[in-house]
């Protein structure tokens, strides 16, 4: 009877365990969906915006909430992911690094994905109108749909599209600024332009080390359009050597001081110098060697911003 007995409790414990492992991975499916990282670092950018607008003169507009107005941000930033995700599917299923993304590989429907994007990026305008302002709600509105609407499709067109999508990929620090703030002031174009020249060496980094996928996708990046990276080089280059200036262009407002003027020169000409080591990709000995230069540049472009917009958040003026 014991023996007899024995496997009837074990069954719902089982079936319990399996309910549990599906629902947890679901939630990952979820985060992944809507691109939790880079989600991330929006709400960190867009935070550091409304942090320096909080310190200049005057009467906040509103009086905002600082976690509204993130919220707000971020859940646009993720519906914004999911329209994405949504749009590129096909094209995510062709390339090893995206297959296993959960529209890509048919763990959330086309439907499903969907109506959690409308409801992301819906209640985001919603947060954004109530705990911020009109304007930094409009402003959100119209970054996703640039990003949603001209860049994501346009991927598959032209190298520009990583032109154009810098644009929407720059506005989260001056979107929190104008939460803050009410209105677009100088600093904020300046924590703009920061994140514009920051993104092309980071850009071209990830477009060098996954150039075999996005030619299987059909996406036209630089090094497949012009494999030999001589222009992916000089594009990145570029911006590099340009992001010395700009970095300074807060102690030129009067934002922050000598001590961030002195961190930010030194943290450039270290991001200028990693990127002049990129260049070696064009004469490289070997696939393997031309990767190692690409994800070096593609780690240090993680850690220099962060680290930029921190010091500078420390080492701020009040006006």
């Amino acid at each position: 009877m014991r023996v007899a007995a024995g496997p009837v409790p074990v069954l719902p414990v089982a079936a319990g365990r399996m309910r549990a492992g599906q629902t947890a991975s679901r939630i990952a499916d979820y985060v992944e969906f809507f691109k939790s990282r880079v989600t991330a670092m929006v709400v960190l950018t867009a935070w550091a915006g409304f942090y320096l607008g909080s310190l200049r003169s005057g009467i906040l507009v509103g009086k905002p909430s600082l976690i509204g107005a993130l919220l707000g941000i971020g859940l646009m930033s993720a519906g914004a992911a999911a329209w994405n995700e949504a749009i590129e599917r096909r094209s995510d299923a062709k390339m090893t690094r995206t297959a296993r993304r959960p529209m890509a590989s048919g763990r959330i429907g086309l439907w499903h994905g969907l109506a959690l994007a409308l409801c992301a990026t819906v209640a985001g305008g919603a947060l954004l109108l109530r705990e911020a302002n009109a304007l930094c709600a409009a402003l959100t509105v119209f970054t996703a749909a640039s990003y949603v609407l001209v860049y994501t499709p346009l991927k598959r067109r032209t190298t520009l599209a990583t032109f154009i999508g810098a644009f929407p990929g720059a506005m989260p620090p001056l979107l929190g600024w104008v939460a803050a703030r009410g209105r677009i002031e100088w600093p904020a174009v300046a924590l703009f332009a920061i994140l514009f020249v920051w993104q092309f060496p980071h850009f071209m980094a990830i477009a060098w080390l996954y150039r075999e996928d996005y030619q299987r996708a059909g996406i036209r990046m630089l090094p497949v359009v012009e494999p030999d990276g001589s222009s992916t080089v000089a594009e990145a280059l570029c911006y590099a050597a340009l992001m010395v200036p700009v970095s300074l262009a807060p102690v030129y407002l009067h934002m922050a001081g000598w001590r961030y003027g002195i961190a930010a020169l030194l943290l450039s000409l270290v991001y200028l110098g990693y990127t002049l080591r990129f260049g070696r990709i064009t004469r490289a000995q070997s696939p393997a060697e031309s990767r190692m230069y690409a994800r070096d540049l593609l780690k240090i472009s993680v850690i220099y911003l962060p680290v930029l917009l921190i010091l500078l958040m420390l080492n701020a003026h009040s006006r």
